[in-house]
């Protein structure tokens, strides 16, 4: 696993939020992290894959990750709502699989 300045706790904690909502089926984590280049004010870029993933869910999923132990902030998106061509093509070349 490469190194992401995310702890197994950060991970955990993740993974146990994620897996309450089964239209996820899949996050990347994305720029800084994803790549290394990260710093100790890093924010967690992620992208969560699947069909019935809606504002609603982004929307509660970040709730939790906000009321969680995790001491960044966090930007989620649906990859179907991504409409930027250069973020989707970063997304696709460096995105880091943290879940499943």
């Amino acid at each position: 696993m490469q190194d992401t300045g995310l702890t197994g706790q950060n991970r955990m904690t993740l993974e146990n939020i994620l897996k309450r909502f089964p239209a996820i089926e899949q996050v990347k984590l994305y720029g800084s992290r994803a790549k290394g280049t990260y710093n100790s004010r890093s924010d967690i870029d992620l992208v969560a894959f699947g069909q019935g993933i809606d504002r609603a869910v982004i929307a509660e999923v970040l709730m939790d990750l906000d009321d969680s132990d995790i001491p960044y902030l966090v930007d989620l998106q649906a990859y179907h709502d991504l409409r930027n061509p250069q973020l989707i093509d970063h997304v696709d070349r460096v995105g880091v699989v943290i879940y499943p």
